[in-house]
Parts: C-alpha cells; sequence; structure tokens
C-alpha cells in the first residue's frame, strides 16, 4: 500500500494506479476511519488503516446495508456503493482476530461502483446522497 495526497478516479481504472482497477462493482473500495478504529479497539491495538488495503479512507461516517444504492460525492466525484467490502484472510495476518473484528456492522468498508469520474485529494468532503 502506499498513502497519495492526490488521485485521480475513472470510470474505467477505478483508482489511477490501482492494479486491481477495472470497471465494475468493486472499482473503489471505501473503509470508515470511525469504524476502523471500533474494530481496532476490540482488539485493543493500534494499527495504521492502509493495513485494510482500501483505497480511500473516510471520517465520520459508518456504513451499513441502508447504504448500498446511495452515493458518496468527493468533489466532481461520484461513487455508487454497491456492497460490503468483506475482510480477507490477510487481516489476521497482521493481528490476531481483526477479520472477525471487520465481519461486524460493515467495519471492513463498502465497494463502489465510478459513476463521475475526477481529481480528489486529502482533506476533500465525502458527501452521502
Amino acid at each position: 500500500m502506499r498513502q497519495i495526497d492526490t488521485g485521480a478516479i475513472g470510470l474505467k481504472f477505478g483508482v489511477k494506479g490501482d492494479y486491481r482497477g477495472r470497471e465494475g462493482p468493486r472499482q473503489v473500495t471505501i473503509l470508515s476511519q470511525d469504524s476502523w478504529s471500533d474494530a481496532c479497539g476490540q482488539l485493543n491495538v493500534d494499527l495504521p488503516w492502509t493495513i485494510r488495503r482500501a483505497n480511500l479512507l473516510v471520517t465520520g461516517r459508518r456504513f451499513s446495508s441502508q447504504d448500498v444504492g446511495r452515493i458518496i460525492s468527493i468533489g466532481k466525484v461520484k461513487l455508487r456503493i454497491t456492497r460490503e467490502t468483506n475482510p480477507c484472510h490477510r487481516m489476521d495476518d497482521a493481528s490476531a482476530g481483526l477479520r472477525e473484528a471487520l465481519d461486524i456492522d460493515w467495519r471492513g468498508g463498502v465497494c463502489c461502483r465510478v459513476e463521475q469520474e475526477g481529481i480528489i485529494r486529502i482533506g476533500m468532503d465525502a458527501q452521502l446522497f
């Protein structure tokens, strides 16, 4: 994982430079800082969010099944939430029990399809519609 300050989000590739980027319902993954903190707190560990291997991190929002179909707007970028991001076995390599802690209440984040492309930067507001 490599953290960048500015990134291009595209209809064909998701996050530019993401080797998994392609068209489809899982172009961009988003993790909630609040949910990540909940999972780490449950395990009494302090881990960087990049261990989760999500594309974007947002604050002030926890995701749920009710968010499927909604749009996250970041500047000109529009991302449609398609489903929950299921935590993989690699999470337990980072910390025993992390996969299970992320499997509670959509803590692992959400998958999104790009509806409108553009450039995003750290610090931009993410609005949910």
